[in-house]
């Protein structure tokens, strides 16, 4: 007698083990039944079979059906509609009347064809499973565990199924054991009748990158994007990465402190004795820079580009030729896969030789840094401002954010002039002095203006008009001038001794001279003698003037005296 509770028991392990629904199981169970039973009547594969499984009850029906027609052509699909209303029923044209089928009936060999069939069908679905479960897995990376491993390939289990690794596809130099867990990188998923056929890889440029994300938080938050990635396994790979955030160094963020990050994304590349080298090229939008950091470790002189054929030559150095092509040429090859450019190697040297036409990469690299530089000051100005080279805007009193470049320009300017009138030299009209003139027309137009009847507020204070003029000259080009200045002024001549230091003994340690005590002799007037009279007025004397033993002094005229006597 067949046992529901067992059946709907069944279904859940199935469900648990092969990670096919419910519903796709009970299918499967149904479409087994109808194609045994249609077997059991004599292999009538056209026969009309309804089989009916309740999923909460497990109770399953197995029902023969034939259609209601006006006249009967085959008996065994068909039924009258005269043989209809004679047992009572009301069905219509086209109807089914339906005969359910005992289950007990069915022989062995009903039951095997069931078996049968049920297998192959569930075996059907748990590859549309997989390849359900695997085709959104696609550039991701997975990990499985290896169960065979040879000289050609590796079989690797994933989970539900097993995946086959060429030796192709793996790392050169790497070996595997059974039972070791290894990363893979799904390439594709396709379904195939034979079911979900995955391809993984581990010398894919998508490995690398995952390794990346793993190892490194900046770049799985995205705060620094992989651009481009050029790889031969086991060998050397490029990697250009960018940041988005100004205050995040790319390259630093990659590589860390003492080359600390790199080395960990290293040791993920197999376990080969000769590992992986990898460059992290800094992108940026600059092509010429980009072709130049493309050919790291290599120190290019300059750069041809060819912008018609696609193609760039670097001009190298004779002794850094070596370094620059690499084993076997990887470097330029992995520089042009990763820029989309061909990128050919020539000496420095011969270039000039030949008299081709160059571009020098320090002049690029300086050419991007003022660039740089300027866009950062055009960034840091208020609103509607403009450059301070082009501001010649007149500061009142009351405007008092000026700087110290403001206070000391004019003045600068008069030295100079004053400088060059002593030296007989014609004085040119200065930028400053041209700002200074326009000023001044400003405020006399200002000034001038027409009469309008004003109510007058109560009289308060008013300062003096002062007029700040911004010069066109930088503060570096005037500290560079005032040191100029500075040099050519006479050296201070006096004569610096140096003296021994004496200590001089305080009065409390001088010592105590025995004073004899007065006798009478001593004590008479008489024996004195007289030094003012009676009738002389004493003198005052006048005070005596203080002589400054202190003398002010030019305390970096000192510095140079001493370093002189050193």
């Amino acid at each position: 007698m067949f046992k529901s509770a067992e059946l709907l028991k069944l279904i859940e392990v199935l469900e648990l083990e092969k990670g096919i629904s419910k519903e796709a199981i009970i299918d499967a169970l149904k479409e087994a039944l109808a194609k045994a039973y249609r077997k059991h009547l004599g292999s009538i594969d056209d026969a009309l079979v309804r089989v009916d499984i309740n999923p909460v009850t497990g109770v399953i029906e197995v029902f023969e059906q034939k259609k209601v027609v006006e006249t009967v052509e085959d008996d065994f699909l068909e039924i009258s509609r005269d043989e209809i209303k004679a047992k009572g029923l009301s069905l219509n044209i086209d109807d089914f009347y339906e005969t359910e089928v005992d289950l007990e009936s069915f022989t062995k060999g009903t039951a095997m064809i069931v078996k049968a069939v049920f297998r192959q069908k569930i075996a059907e679905a748990e590859k549309a499973a997989l390849y359900e479960l695997f085709k959104d897995k696609i550039g991701e990376m997975i990990v499985g565990q290896v169960e065979k491993v040879d000289d050609r390939s590796a079989i690797i289990n994933i989970g539900r199924t097993d995946v086959y690794l060429p030796v192709s596809k793996r790392i050169p130099g790497e070996t595997f054991k059974v039972g070791d867990r290894v990363k893979l990188y799904v390439v594709d998923v396709e379904s195939t009748t034979k079911g979900a056929q995955i391809a993984v890889s581990r010398t894919h440029e998508g490995f690398l990158k995952r390794v990346f994300e793993e190892e490194l938080p900046e770049v799985y938050e995205g705060t620094v994007i992989i651009k481009a990635i050029a790889r031969e396994a086991g060998v050397r790979s490029k990697v250009a990465v960018y940041s988005n955030d100004p205050n995040v160094d790319p390259a630093g963020a990659c590589i860390g402190q003492n080359g600390s990050r790199i080395q960990k994304i290293v040791a993920q590349l197999g376990n080969a004795k000769e590992k992986e080298k990898i460059d992290i090229i800094a992108y940026t939008d600059n092509l010429l820079l980009y072709l130049v950091e493309s050919m790291k470790p290599a120190q290019i002189t300059g750069i041809i580009l060819d912008e018609v054929n696609h193609k760039a030559m670097m001009l190298i150095q004779t002794e850094n030729l070596g370094p620059a092509i690499g084993r076997r040429g990887v470097n330029p090859r992995l520089a042009s896969k990763l820029t989309g450019w061909q990128i050919d190697v020539k000496d420095f040297n011969e270039a000039v030789a030949e008299g081709l036409s160059y571009q020098l990469v320090d002049q690029l690299r300086q050419e991007a840094e003022d660039k740089r530089l300027r866009e950062l000051q055009r960034a840091t100005l208020p609103a509607g401002s403009a450059p301070a080279q082009a501001r010649n805007v007149v500061y009142s009193q009351q405007n008092e954010d000026f700087t110290m470049e403001d206070v000391l320009s004019p003045r600068h300017d008069e030295d100079r002039q004053e400088k060059l009138i002593a030296d007989g030299e014609d004085v040119e009209e200065t930028p400053s002095e041209t700002v200074v003139n326009a000023a001044a027309k400003v405020v006399e137009t200002q000034e001038v203006a027409s009469p309008v009847e004003v109510v007058e507020p109560a009289p308060a204070p008013v300062a003096p008009k002062v007029t700040v003029v911004r010069t066109t000259k930088t503060l570096e080009e005037l500290e560079a001038e005032l040191e100029a200045e500075k040099a050519r002024k006479p050296k201070f001549e006096k004569d610096f001794k140096k003296k021994p230091f004496k200590k001089r003994p305080k009065d409390n340690e001088k010592p105590i001279e025995d004073i004899p005590s007065p006798t009478g002799d001593s004590l008479n007037p008489a024996n004195y003698m007289k030094i003012y009279d009676d009738e002389e007025a004493i003198e005052e004397q006048e005070p005596v003037e203080e002589i400054e033993t202190e003398t002010e002094l030019d305390f970096e005229d000192f510095d140079e005296y001493y370093d002189e006597e050193k």
